[in-house]
């Protein structure tokens, strides 16, 4: 298991906690340290079955910067993958990406599902 997060994100935390307290065995990355590529994505929004949408963190300062609630709906998926790509902090955290799924966020049911 990958587990992707912001060290400083309170849900991140409670995520990783979570994953102590079952003794699951995962590598953790820090997602403003090592983005994830755009390659990553394409094959994380695939085994997800979610649209791409839902890889952005909506909540976060720097897409309220950007202005991307009215911008998303006229950019290609190739444009909103190379945007999620550029930033770390425009990704939803923390992601929980095994063999053939993805979880975006942390909601305990998604995740008992594939842990």
């Amino acid at each position: 298991m990958l587990f992707v997060q912001y060290p400083k994100c309170s849900t991140c935390k409670k995520a990783n906690a979570w994953l102590k307290e079952r003794e699951i065995s995962y590598e953790s990355r820090d997602i403003k340290e090592n983005n994830p590529t755009a390659d990553e994505l394409k094959v994380w929004i695939a085994k997800s079955g979610l649209p791409i949408r839902k890889f952005f963190n909506t909540s976060g300062q720097v897409y309220r910067e950007l202005n991307l609630k009215d911008k998303l709906d006229t950019m290609t998926d190739e444009e909103m993958i190379k945007l999620l790509a550029s930033n770390g902090m425009l990704v939803k955290r923390p992601l929980l990406i095994g063999e053939n799924t993805v979880c975006v966020g942390f909601k305990e049911s998604d995740w008992e599902k594939i842990c």
